[in-house]
């Protein structure tokens, strides 16, 4: 099987939340790179799905708004944070400011969530607002950092 970056990382010295790098691939003449936005503890903490998929359809449009080049945002399975990936070359700091100023987005945002219709989304009824709008705060609150990768010592 395939090395995979995300299960080299040692979770137990994991203290989000924080933005890290992940990976950087060149891609034709082009770098693509994957940044780790995380928001929970692992083992300890999880975001509740409903909150999770409302964060990702918020952060979906308002990281674009603050940062050029996002390809995709997508909810880790283990629910504490979610992947970037984008057009790189991009700073960690520039992606840590675009992802705080998209964080407040969120707890500004008002009405509909945007792609939560049938026709739009895979599963529209499970959205939470306010509890999207809760672990925003709660991240604005404790603070963004970045990361560095911490590798597992042993296999």
């Amino acid at each position: 099987m395939a090395e995979v970056e995300s299960f080299a990382l040692d979770h137990t010295k994991v203290n989000p939340p924080y933005v890290r790098l992940a990976g950087r691939r060149k891609v034709g003449s082009g770098l693509v790179e994957k940044y780790d936005l995380r928001l929970a503890k692992p083992n300890r903490e999880a975001i509740p799905t409903g909150a999770l998929h409302t964060l990702e359809h918020l952060l979906a449009g308002y990281l674009r708004d603050h940062l050029e080049g996002v390809i995709d945002l997508s909810p880790m399975g283990c629910r504490t944070g979610f992947y970037l990936v984008a057009e790189g070359p991009l700073e960690e700091e520039r992606v840590l400011v675009a992802f705080e100023r998209a964080l407040r987005d969120v707890l500004l945002h008002e009405g509909p969530i945007p792609g939560a219709s049938f026709r739009e989304c895979g599963n529209y009824r499970d959205h939470d607002l306010q509890g999207a709008k809760a672990w925003a705060e709660k991240v604005l609150r404790e603070g963004l950092r970045v990361q560095a990768t911490l590798p597992l010592e042993e296999r």
